[in-house]
Order: C-alpha cells, then sequence, then structure tokens
C-alpha cells in the first residue's frame, strides 16, 4: 500500500512540473518518502496512505516531532547530495509538502497536495 501511495505521490508531483531527484532516501536517522525539485526549491515530501476507515485521515499525521525529523533529513540530504553535487544551497530553499491518499473501497483514489507544512 505505501509503494503504491509513493507512485501516486510522485505522478502528482510531476503532473504539477516538479521533478522527482529521489524516492525512498534513507540513512541512519530516518527516510525521505520523496525528494523533487520545484523550479529553484527543493521538496521534501512525506507521503501517508490510508484505506478509507474511521481512523485518522493522512493529513492529519505528521506531528510536530515527525515535522522535525524531517527538517533534520532534508539537512542532511542537503549536504550529502545537493551541496556536494552543486555547491550551494538550494536558490529556492527547502520545502517540506505532505501528499495524503486515501484509498476509497471503491473508485479513484483520493490524492491531496499541501505545499509548505512544516
Amino acid at each position: 500500500m505505501g509503494r503504491y501511495g509513493e507512485d501516486l505521490a510522485a505522478r502528482r508531483l510531476r503532473e504539477s512540473g516538479m521533478t522527482i531527484l529521489e524516492r525512498n532516501w534513507r540513512c541512519a536517522e530516518g527516510e525521505i518518502d520523496l525528494i523533487a525539485r520545484d523550479g529553484d526549491a527543493v521538496v521534501v515530501c512525506e507521503v501517508k496512505t490510508r484505506r478509507a476507515a474511521p481512523f485518522q485521515h493522512p493529513m492529519e499525521s505528521l506531528p510536530p516531532a515527525k515535522t522535525a525529523r524531517l527538517r533534520r533529513l532534508a539537512a542532511r540530504w542537503l549536504g550529502e547530495r545537493w551541496i556536494a553535487r552543486y555547491g550551494n544551497p538550494p536558490a529556492g530553499g527547502v520545502r517540506l509538502d505532505l501528499v495524503g491518499i486515501v484509498l476509497p473501497d471503491r473508485g479513484a483514489p483520493v490524492v491531496q497536495h499541501v505545499r509548505g507544512v512544516g
């Protein structure tokens, strides 16, 4: 289910004009689902996929601790990948986005993309 949700999220980001730089980047501290480029900005994207049920909606599942961890991971990725390659931070900065996907019992998935969540 998670991989399917990440595929849908990557497609949504590409449709909005972004370029996917990496998927499932991992280090000892954790993982970033998707890293994309949106113009001059780097976008760290958390993907939450849920089945339609009375559980927490995916757009409500990014607590402050998770946001802080994603920011630390983004800083590490920038140092290891971006700055090592380009020498400078991205001109447009770094943004944290959330893509929430609800998989209904029937019909097409519902995909929501929120920019700048943290």
